[in-house]
C-alpha cells in the first residue's frame, strides 16, 4: 500500500475540511483596555519632558534634509537656517491639535474593521526581517513564498489585527520591484488591515495606488485603510526618502507612524528620562510636519525602541529601561492626545528559547500597561529583528491572545449566579459537574493551545515533544488548513495589470544583479 501525502487522499480533505470546521480563525475585536494604566510619572514630570523636548525643537532644532519640507516649514511660520527648523513650542501645539485622537481602520471585509485610539489597541506582527527560520527551523533567506505563508498566518490568527507587509525580505524578487508584489500579497492573503512600503517616495505612491484600486480613491481620502511607517534618524534628523513618503501618505489621509530610530546610549543620552525628551521633540516634529502636509491627517506617534549594550553596541530587547520608556512614551502621548505606536514580544536571542520567551514576555506586559494603541512587532521577532521565526509566530500570537483576555480587565457578568454555584457546592465539595462550570468552563479561563500543562508522563507518553517543534506543527496545520479569502475578479485583475505596468517601467535587472 503507497504512502500518499497529506492531503493527496479522500480522506485527508476529509480530515482537513472537519478541522477547519472546527478551528475558529475569526479575528479579535480591536482591544479595548479594562485595567488602569501604569503611570509612573506625576504630572509634574510629564511637563517637564515636554518642556525639555520643547526647548529642543526651538534652541537645538530638528535637521529636515528634504527641499520641500523645508519651503512647507518656512511656509508654516517655522525658523528655518539651512536645513534646521527651529520649531515654537505655540506652532507645534497649534499643529498637532488636529490630528485625530481616535478613528476606525477599514478593511475590505468590513467584518475586520477596526476601531483605533484612546482604550482601543490592535496587534501587527513584525517586519522586515532579512531571514526566516523555516519550518524545518533553518535560518534561510526568505523567498516571496515565505511571505505569503506568513500572510497567510496572520489571516488565521484571532490576535493578529493585520497582515503588516514585507514581515520577511523576499529575496527572490528585485528590490525596486519588490515592494508592489509584497503589497499585493498582503491584500491577497488576508482580508485584514495591512501596513504599506515607504522604502521610497515612489514606491509609497505605487501602494497608496494599489490601495485606492482595492478600496476607491475617494473611500480612502475619508477612510483610513492601510498604515505606512517613517522612521527618524535619531539624534534629530528627518531625511528625504521618508518625509516623501510621509506626504505620499498624508496627502491620501492615511495614517503613518512618525517613529524615531532610538539605541539608547548610542543615538540618545544614557538615561531614560533624557532619552525620552529627545524621542519626544524628534515624534512631535514628525507629528506637526503631518499636519503641515494636510490638516486633520491621522498620524501615530511612533517609535521603535531599544537599548545599546556597552560591551558589543548590539541593541538589547526586554531590558527594564524599555519597559519604563514606553510606560513614559504612553503619559506623554496621552498629554498630547495622539494614538501612539510601539515595538512588542521583541527578542535578541537567535533561536526561539527561553531568552527569546523572557525577553518577549517583559516586553508585552509593559507594553499592555502603558496603553499603546498600534503594538507593532508583536508576532515573530527574534535576533533583534534579523530573523522572523515561524514557531515563535504562533506562540507570539498566542501570547497576544493571552495578554488580550488580561488588559481585557475582569468580567464580572454571571457573578451572582457564580457565587450562588458555591451555596450549591458547600464545604469540601468540587464544581467539575456543576451546571455553572459546565456552562462557563469554556470561556472562564484562557486555555494556551502551544503551552504544555499535562504530567510529565502524559508529555513523555506524547513523545516529548518541546514548544518548538509544537508550534512548527501548529504551522504545518494552519498552513495545510488554510482557504484563500478571494479578492474581487475585477480588481484582482486590476491590481495585477497595475503591477505589470510598474514593473516594466521600474528598472529591475540591475538591483537583482547586485542583490545576488
Amino acid at each position: 500500500m503507497s504512502v500518499n501525502a497529506v492531503g493527496t487522499t479522500r480522506r485527508g480533505r476529509g480530515a482537513r475540511k472537519a478541522q477547519r470546521q472546527k478551528r475558529d480563525i475569526t479575528m479579535l475585536p480591536a482591544l479595548k483596555r479594562g485595567i488602569p494604566l501604569m503611570e509612573p510619572m506625576e504630572q509634574s514630570r510629564v511637563e517637564q519632558i515636554d518642556a525639555a523636548s520643547m526647548d529642543i525643537l526651538e534652541d537645538v532644532g530638528v535637521v529636515f534634509r528634504d527641499p520641500i519640507a523645508l519651503e512647507d516649514w518656512k511656509e508654516a511660520g517655522a525658523d528655518v537656517r539651512g536645513e534646521t527648523v527651529h520649531l515654537d513650542r505655540g506652532l507645534v501645539r497649534q499643529l498637532i491639535k488636529s490630528i485625530p485622537s481616535t478613528f476606525t481602520y477599514h478593511a475590505r471585509n468590513p467584518a475586520n474593521n477596526l476601531r483605533f485610539g484612546d482604550d482601543y489597541s490592535i496587534f501587527v506582527p513584525m517586519t522586515g526581517a532579512p531571514y526566516l527560520r523555516d519550518l524545518d527551523d533553518v535560518r534561510r533567506n526568505p523567498t516571496m513564498e515565505d511571505l505569503s505563508n506568513f500572510h497567510k498566518l496572520s489571516h488565521m490568527l484571532p490576535a493578529m489585527h493585520s497582515s503588516a507587509h514585507h514581515i520577511v525580505e523576499p529575496y527572490d524578487h528585485p528590490i525596486s520591484q519588490r515592494h508592489l508584489r509584497i503589497t499585493y500579497s498582503s491584500m491577497k492573503y488576508s482580508d485584514k488591515t495591512f501596513m504599506g512600503m515607504t522604502t521610497s517616495p515612489k514606491n509609497a505612491e505605487d501602494v497608496l495606488e494599489m490601495c485606492a484600486i482595492l478600496f476607491g480613491k475617494d473611500f480612502m481620502m475619508s477612510h483610513p485603510v492601510v498604515t505606512g511607517n517613517c522612521n527618524g534618524n535619531s539624534p534629530l534628523v528627518w531625511d528625504e526618502t521618508m518625509l516623501g513618503a510621509m506626504r505620499a501618505f498624508a496627502r491620501y489621509n492615511q495614517p503613518v507612524l512618525c517613529s524615531p530610530f532610538v539605541l539608547g546610549g548610542a543615538n540618545t543620552p544614557a538615561g531614560v528620562a533624557p532619552t525620552v525628551a529627545q524621542l519626544n521633540a524628534e515624534a512631535l516634529s514628525a507629528l506637526a510636519y503631518t499636519q503641515v502636509v494636510q490638516k486633520g491627517t491621522p498620524a501615530i506617534y511612533g517609535h521603535y525602541l531599544a537599548t545599546v549594550s556597552m560591551k558589543s553596541g548590539a541593541p538589547m530587547a526586554g531590558t527594564p529601561e524599555i519597559s519604563l520608556m514606553n510606560i513614559m512614551i504612553g503619559q506623554m502621548a496621552r498629554f498630547y492626545d495622539v494614538p501612539w505606536r510601539t515595538s512588542n514580544t521583541l527578542g535578541g536571542a537567535k533561536t526561539f528559547d527561553a531568552q527569546a520567551g523572557y525577553e518577549s514576555a517583559s516586553t508585552m506586559m509593559a507594553v499592555l500597561m502603558s496603553g499603546a494603541n498600534y503594538i507593532w512587532h508583536s508576532a515573530g521577532w527574534n535576533e533583534a529583528g534579523m530573523h522572523c521565526s515561524m514557531a515563535k509566530f504562533v506562540v507570539d500570537a498566542e501570547q497576544c491572545a493571552m495578554g488580550y483576555r488580561m488588559a481585557q480587565g475582569i468580567n464580572w457578568d454571571g457573578f451572582d449566579h457564580a457565587i450562588q454555584a458555591v451555596r450549591d457546592v458547600g464545604p469540601g465539595g468540587h464544581y467539575l459537574g456543576h451546571p455553572h462550570t459546565l456552562e462557563n468552563f469554556q470561556q472562564a479561563f484562557f486555555m494556551p493551545e502551544m503551552f504544555d500543562n499535562n504530567s510529565i508522563e502524559q508529555w513523555q507518553a506524547d513523545g516529548s515533544v518541546e514548544i518548538n517543534e509544537r508550534a512548527l506543527q501548529r504551522v504545518r496545520a494552519l498552513l495545510d488548513e488554510y482557504e484563500e479569502p478571494k479578492l474581487d475578479t475585477a480588481k484582482n485583475d486590476e491590481l495585477l495589470d497595475y503591477i505589470a505596468r510598474r514593473e516594466r517601467e521600474i528598472p529591475a535587472a540591475d538591483a537583482l544583479n547586485q542583490e545576488l
